[in-house]
């Protein structure tokens, strides 16, 4: 039993089967909330420009190593004309949101609202509170050239794998998605070449989609070379 109120994605998850397929007021309800938020992110976002979203632990604290190499990262990106765009919250997402601030560049947080965290960062000019994971996943998509992933739980390889697999699918543009830091990536990147490269469980070009990099230069060496501001 869940000692707490649902979440919007529960209430719609767990939703009796009868009342979704029906279409019944509760779910007349939730359909207009889903569509008031897909809306309100669209108008938010239009006319972005090129943007980099930086995906990364909400864990990580100020002084980490972790988090200045987020925020240098964000610095220079903002610095290469790009938009950053995080997920909006603590750790590695503020710190990439503080460090497109600290150049003069646009910062967006595309926050999620959770039970037990978590609040929009203060370092976002653009900020959108969403209810539901699949419409902020969505604007992550939509509105990014690029991705930067840096380590994190499930939540960031969440975000990192259904990057790989819209691309991979055709279902989103060929993005370049890059990993960084070495210690963190390295093993779960030889997993993925041993178990699914070596066993055609994907192909050559999804595994070409992966690149890897350690440090701030690295980073942007790989993206100014597929995208530009």
């Amino acid at each position: 039993m869940i000692d707490r109120a649902r979440t919007p994605d529960e209430e719609l998850i767990y939703a009796d089967r009868p009342s979704v397929e029906t279409g019944e007021a509760d779910d007349e309800e939730r359909l207009e909330r889903i569509e008031a938020e897909f809306r309100k992110g669209f108008e938010a976002l239009a006319g972005l420009g090129t943007a980099v979203c930086v995906f990364g632990s909400a864990r990580t604290a100020p002084g980490d190593e972790e988090y200045e190499q987020a925020r240098e990262t964000g610095r220079a990106l903002a610095e290469a004309g790009f938009v950053v765009i995080t997920g909006g919250g603590p750790g590695t997402m503020e710190a990439a949101n503080r460090g497109a601030q600290d150049a003069g560049g646009l910062s967006v947080g595309l926050n999620i609202r959770l039970p037990h965290e978590q609040a929009l960062n203060d370092y976002c000019e653009i900020g959108i509170d969403f209810r539901y994971f699949f419409v902020r996943k969505l604007m992550f998509v939509r509105y990014s050239d690029a991705f930067v992933c840096f380590p994190g739980g499930f939540g960031t390889l969440d975000e990192t794998f259904e990057a790989l697999t819209l691309i991979q699918t055709g279902k989103a543009v060929d993005h370049p998605v890059v990993l960084v830091g070495q210690d963190f990536w390295s093993s779960l990147l030889g997993w993925a070449e041993t178990h699914l490269l070596e066993h055609e469980r994907i192909s050559p070009e999804d595994w070409a989609q992966v690149e890897l990099a350690d440090g701030v230069e690295d980073v942007l060496a790989r993206l100014c070379r597929q995208i530009s501001a």
